[in-house]
């Protein structure tokens, strides 16, 4: 008997049978994943290298050219591409498809430690690597501003409290913030000022130091016990920077308002994000790669709310981006964050071709904004590295 005879014999076997096909289809049509873009892997590394103060020319001469010559070494990439900009350069090393990343990020590994001598000796922290995937873009982006409170303090609020909460959730891959402005006071010092009290810079920079340290101050022992000394010399605002003794001269104290003015500030204040003509702090949510697009986004909405609640009413919480499938990837004219640095620094090293992954889903620039330039790897030791400022700057850039 074939299946045309049975499904002729028997009409209500036939019929049951159809039925339960339809409503398996049915269920199964509710359970399939749903994503914005399809799923590729391309085996990339990001290495990133902070040196507070640099200029984009010293962090692309001393740190970025010692780093990608030590990675040209390196078995297996398809293409090495840096940006410096203020303090900051971010090395992206792409690998043939065939690579195992994870033999590659070993790799990676070890040439940072070999070039660990050649970088300045200012660097307070080793280079950092992670594994990434450029085809996984945001999601989301939610930007926080405000007309009232500062920026550090919203810096603050997203550092300690938002990125936390949403790394947890389940399918986010990690959250990153443009626009960062950590707390920091700045000490201006008068070069006059230091020169009439015969006090040296490096005499003014290990007082600073020396003061503000969390180290214990001693120890008490006796024979049944050991006790640690601690003591308060933590400083933490200008105000109390400002009341610092530097110096004694002439048996009088110098304290550090009297040679320097002491400002409360950000670390790094040529960077920043705009949200509708205003500053603020962006967040940028990125998905697993095997997380649903739609469910993540329903997660991060949800919680949405509670940061709210936690906020004061002067201070707006808003999507700028959102992938949403079911909507279409859609974003506001006046979504884009427009992230810049101080006369930042490119150096792109093709090998033998260089592609583009900054650009988000919109195809304009997520972050900086800059022209660049093509250097072959076996020529860039002898390559005069190209430079680019951003003379346009923004308002109330200090």
């Amino acid at each position: 008997m074939n299946v045309s005879e049975f499904c002729i014999r028997r009409p209500v076997a036939t019929l049951l049978m159809s039925m339960a096909l339809i409503v398996g289809g049915l269920f199964a049509f509710g359970l399939l994943p749903v994503a914005a873009l399809p799923r590729t892997d391309f085996p990339t590394i990001n290495v990133s290298a902070d040196l507070s103060g640099a200029s984009p020319d010293t962090m692309a001469k001393s740190v970025a050219t010692p780093l990608i010559k030590q990675f040209t070494t390196i078995e297996g990439i398809n293409t090495i591409s840096a940006t410096s900009s203020q303090g900051e350069t971010d090395i992206v090393l792409e690998f043939d498809l065939d690579r195992d990343i994870d033999a590659a990020a070993a790799d990676v590994q070890s040439a940072i430690s070999r070039v660990q001598r050649r970088l300045p000796d200012d660097m307070t922290e080793a280079p950092s690597y992670r594994k990434v995937n450029p085809a996984d873009q945001p999601i989301l982006l939610v930007a926080l501003r405000s007309d009232v409170m500062a920026l550090s303090q919203l810096d603050d609020f997203a550092q300690q409290v938002m990125s936390p909460r949403l790394s947890t959730l389940s399918g986010v891959a990690q959250v990153s913030i443009f626009g960062s402005q950590k707390y920091a006071v700045r000490i201006q010092v008068d070069p006059n000022a230091l020169a009439s009290r015969d006090i040296g810079i490096d005499e003014l920079q290990d007082a600073v130091d020396l003061a503000n340290t969390i180290t214990p101050v001693g120890v008490i022992k006796n024979p049944d016990q050991t006790l640690t000394i601690q003591a308060e010399t933590q400083l933490n605002n200008a105000d109390q920077f400002a009341g610092l003794i530097i110096a004694t001269r002439q048996n009088k104290p110098v304290r550090l308002r009297d040679v320097a003015k002491v400002i409360d500030s950000v670390e790094n204040n040529q960077t920043a994000s705009w949200t509708q003509g205003s500053r603020s702090i962006m967040l940028a949510i990125q998905r697993q790669p095997d997380a649903n697009t739609v469910e993540v986004i329903d997660r991060v909405k949800a919680m949405l709310p509670q940061f709210r609640d936690e906020l004061p009413p002067t201070v707006s919480l808003d999507l700028r981006l959102d992938s949403d499938p079911r909507g279409g990837s859609r974003r506001r004219d006046d979504a884009a964050a427009d992230h810049r640095a101080g006369g930042p620094r490119h150096i792109p090293v093709p090998a033998p071709a260089y592609r583009d992954r900054h650009r988000d889903h919109g195809g304009s620039d997520l972050a900086d904004r800059h022209d660049r330039r093509h250097v072959p790897a076996r020529l860039l030791h002898r390559q005069r590295l190209a430079s680019r400022s951003d003379a346009g700057g923004w308002p109330g850039r200090g």
